[in-house]
This record gives structure tokens, C-alpha cells and sequence, in this order.
């Protein structure tokens, strides 16, 4: 006797022939309704989280020779060569790597600013797909943990969310690299680090950070990876690094989304990296790169 329509001849249950047809239909349906959009611009494409081919292309992706310890782009480096950059050479960083999947640029920028401010959350997972290779740059991912970037209690309660949590769940899903949001706190509000010299900005961020109980122990011998959005001064990154690094973390790296990069590295990039910060203030987005949406 033969089995019954949705069963299996081993009696597990088994989705109908028609339900993968209906599936299809509906997607037509929600397509054609609410099509996918590029997260740059606006502009209707083929599948979620795709750019059209403009945002795609104007988009620099920093996989070049870069500096060992804060992974600004050294153009004229050899690929293989470790070597530092000037500003490194004089003062190093707390930090072992910060590699960015992008250049901060306007296609960079939109996609940032509407997770973090248009609430568009999905964005995060775009953000982690592509940051995914350059964690993997950064060594043994057996040995790391992806920590993000708090927020002050005040303006995650605002926000509803932290975008730096969303990006690292969506690393940790995409490379099954674990990841801590409780490990470390901000118990200092900070005002935004726009416009203010690197000293201003160094004593505005100066004991922002503080370890939750027990962090000690969940540190020691790991690699520890901070997630964030952008890195602009580095202030925010760099008193977060002194923390972990004092509490016992093995190595320290960093990973953004976006990377603010001088216009004598890299040429289309039109921001000035000194007069802005992963903790940009508060503002809502308009516009867009390509005057749509």
C-alpha cells in the first residue's frame, strides 16, 4: 500500500508536493509588492542584502597591504611584508589588527546610518557577510571572541539596539565564532568626538569602559576581536583595547564595518577620518548616494 500524501514510506512526515509551489507564489507575490532594494541607494534588485551594480562598484574594499597593527592602507607595501605605518611606529596601538571590510565612502556610510538610525537591522547581516574575510585575516578563530562595542545604558535605550551586537550575532552565525555582549560595559556617556583633537578625544573616552564581573576569567588566553561599525579617530577602539588588554586577554584586534581612510590612500574616499568616530552623534539619515530612497 502505498503512503499517504505528506508521509514518507518510513512513516516521517514530509512536506506536500504542492507547498514548495506555494512557497514560490508567495515570494512572487511579496517580490512584486515590496521588492528587494539595494541597501545604498534604493534601487530595486534580484535578492535581499544585494547592491546594485554602481553602489557595488564604488564600494573599496580594503584587501591590499595594510599596517600590522591598525590595517590602514599601505599601498606601496608588499603584500606579504609586515610593516607598520608611521603613526604606529611612534606610538603602537592596544590593538594587534583592525582590519574594515570597506573604505568609509557614501555607499559605506548610507548602509551604516540606516541600520543604526533607519533601523534597518538586516543590514547587519550585509555587514557581517562581508566582514567575514577579513576576520579570518586576523588568525585562529578557534582561539577568539568577538566582543562589541557597548553602548552607555542611556542610548541603548534609546536606540532600542546596538548595532555592534546585531553585526557580531551575525558574525558569529556566518563563522561560528563566539561572541560575548555582556563581557563589556559602558558606564561612561560620552558626548560625540567629532571635530576634537586626538587628545580631546582620548580624554572624552577615558574610563568609558569598565569589565562585568567575572570577565577576568572568560578573557584569559583568548584572542579577543572588538566589533563595531566604524572606525574613524580610533579613540573609542583604542580605550577599549587598553581594558582587555589589561585584563588579560592574549591578543586584542579589532574589526568595522568601515574604515575612514585619508584621500591620499585611497582616492575616492571624500571624508575627512580626523572630524569623525564610531561614535558618531546621534542623526537621522536623508538622502542617499544615488538620490533614490
Amino acid at each position: 500500500m502505498e503512503a499517504a500524501s505528506g508521509d514518507s514510506k518510513d512513516g516521517a512526515a514530509t512536506k506536500p508536493a504542492w507547498a514548495g509551489g506555494l512557497r514560490v507564489a508567495v515570494r512572487a507575490i511579496v517580490d512584486y509588492a515590496l521588492p528587494p532594494r539595494c541597501p545604498g541607494c534604493g534601487a530595486i534588485v534580484g535578492e535581499d542584502r544585494q547592491f546594485c551594480l554602481p553602489c557595488w562598484t564604488s564600494l573599496d574594499f580594503l584587501d591590499g597591504p595594510g599596517c600590522m597593527y591598525c590595517s590602514i592602507p599601505l599601498p606601496n607595501a608588499l603584500p606579504a611584508a609586515p610593516v607598520a605605518c608611521g603613526a604606529c611606529l611612534a606610538k603602537p596601538p592596544p590593538f594587534e589588527g583592525a582590519p574594515a571590510a570597506v573604505a568609509y565612502g557614501p555607499v559605506a556610510r548610507t548602509v551604516a546610518l540606516r541600520l543604526k538610525y533607519g533601523r534597518r537591522t538586516g543590514h547587519a547581516r550585509l555587514m557581517a557577510q562581508l566582514m567575514t574575510r577579513p576576520l579570518m585575516r586576523l588568525g585562529n578563530t578557534q582561539e577568539m571572541l568577538l566582543i562589541p562595542i557597548p553602548l552607555h545604558r542611556w542610548r541603548l535605550w534609546s536606540r532600542g539596539f546596538n548595532q555592534a551586537a546585531l553585526v557580531a550575532d551575525a558574525l558569529t552565525r556566518a563563522t561560528a565564532v563566539p561572541h560575548d555582549h555582556h563581557l563589556l560595559l559602558r558606564v561612561k556617556s560620552t558626548a560625540s568626538l567629532r571635530g576634537k583633537k586626538r587628545r580631546e578625544r582620548e580624554k572624552e573616552v577615558s574610563g568609558a569602559f569598565a569589565l562585568a564581573a567575572g570577565a577576568k576569567a572568560r578573557l584569559a588566553g583568548r584572542h579577543v576581536v572588538l566589533i563595531d561599525d566604524v572606525h574613524a579617530s580610533g579613540a573609542t577602539l583604542r580605550a577599549a583595547a587598553k581594558l582587555l588588554q589589561r585584563s588579560g586577554a592574549s591578543r586584542v584586534s579589532a574589526l568595522t564595518w568601515a574604515r575612514v581612510v585619508p584621500d591620499a590612500l585611497m582616492t575616492s574616499n571624500i571624508f575627512d577620518f580626523a572630524s569623525l568616530d564610531s561614535d558618531m552623534s546621534d542623526q537621522m539619515m536623508t538622502g542617499s548616494p544615488h538620490g533614490q530612497g
